[in-house]
């Protein structure tokens, strides 16, 4: 039983199509999968490393504007046809999994072509452009956000499978945690995070946050700026003299490996909205602030937060109204209402679907051919 899988360009698109790739490999060995994206994207780095066996075609995006791109994009995408229809040949998959971004676009449309059933995985509340444009061909959608049906062409089969998560954000318990980051568990604790890039708006909103640390009740702050932006952030505190960060209930770092552990030390987590990040924490259970990148396509992640908040899981700032104070005024509100956590913490955990890559791997097998 052979599956190709294909989305790259972002994170979001990449791992979900990995982790539905190591379950294939598990079920049905090690040379059932196989994975296409471009050499220029970043499942070009992430990929092979897992050992997956990985091939590429070549392929850009559409330009959205009249540029230079337009000249290279015909060539390459007629390129990348070519390569694909003999990827297909070749390896003679019976499903197809699209997982988004513009590498799945001409991959999942040729399988289409040869009679070869393909689904769909849309992780965001707002389907990207290459998703939308294919869902009339394919023999199914798996959705993250039911929100996102509604946006797509009537008559397209969907189902609701949610986004994997790796098993370990589930398995972690609290005391793991903690343990973990040195905390002894005796205030709440404050996660802060802007993805592996960090989010410098975040930070900054931060710095104005710990000058008025001093009004919000006792609570431990765990704060991963992102590699990026760690050197900066610290220079700030030090040029501020920003001395509530000598208390010893502030812990920044630039990276977190064992994010898992985080999460499952957090009682509340500030963040941006990405459809990784929020299948996390809704299996985790956790309550949110969360502040979407203004500036991610179609502005998907205001979409994708919107959903929490109208559950009632999590609160939202947009980028613009982000700043020290704004945190300040949300997290003692909050805070001094624990059972209000707690309700949100119900809510998050209603949304969450620890089991999307056992339901999306059913999805898969009912296509096959």
């Amino acid at each position: 039983m052979r599956l190709l899988v294909t989305g790259g360009g972002t994170g979001g698109h990449i791992y979900p199509a990995l982790a539905v790739a190591r379950a294939w490999q598990e079920r049905f060995g090690s040379g059932s999968v196989l994975y296409v994206g471009t050499s220029r994207g970043l499942e070009a780095r992430l990929v092979p490393p897992t050992g997956i066996p990985f091939l590429t075609v070549e392929v850009q995006g559409l330009p959205r504007t009249i540029n230079r791109e337009l000249l290279t994009f015909t060539p390459r995408l007629l390129r990348g046809l070519k390569q694909g229809r003999r990827i297909l040949r070749e390896f003679r998959p019976q499903v197809v999994l699209g997982t988004g971004g513009y590498v799945s676009f001409p991959v999942v449309a040729l399988a289409t072509l040869a009679g070869i059933p393909a689904l769909l995985h849309e992780q965001n509340a707002f389907p990207g452009l290459a998703n939308r444009l294919l869902a009339r061909r394919v023999a199914g959608v798996a959705l993250t956000f039911p929100e996102a049906a509604a946006r797509f062409p009537a008559g397209v089969e969907y189902r609701v499978t949610g986004l994997p998560v790796r098993p370990e954000i589930s398995r972690v318990s609290r005391e793991e945690g903690l343990a973990y980051l040195g905390l002894e568990g005796k205030r709440p604790v404050l996660l802060v995070t802007g993805g592996s890039r960090g989010a410098r708006s975040i930070n900054r909103a931060m710095l104005g946050f710990y000058r008025a640390l001093n009004q919000l009740p006792p609570l431990d702050i765990v704060h991963i700026t992102g590699e990026l932006t760690f050197a900066e952030t610290m220079e700030s505190i030090s040029v501020l003299g920003i001395e509530n960060y000598k208390k010893g209930n502030i812990y920044i770092k630039p990276y977190e490996h064992q994010m898992a552990h985080a999460l499952a030390a957090a009682d509340l987590i500030l963040c941006r909205a990405g459809a990784t990040t929020l299948a996390e924490i809704t299996v985790r259970g956790l309550p949110a602030i969360l502040v979407p990148y203004p500036y991610a396509a179609e502005n998907h992640q205001e979409y994708n937060a919107r959903a929490l908040v109208q559950a009632g899981a999590a609160r939202m700032l947009l980028d613009r109204e982000l700043n020290g104070q704004r945190l300040v005024s949300l997290l003692t509100e909050l805070l001094q209402q624990p059972r209000r956590l707690q309700e949100m913490a119900a809510a998050a955990r209603q949304l969450g679907r620890p089991q999307a890559l056992a339901d999306l791997m059913e999805f898969l097998l009912e296509k096959a051919r």
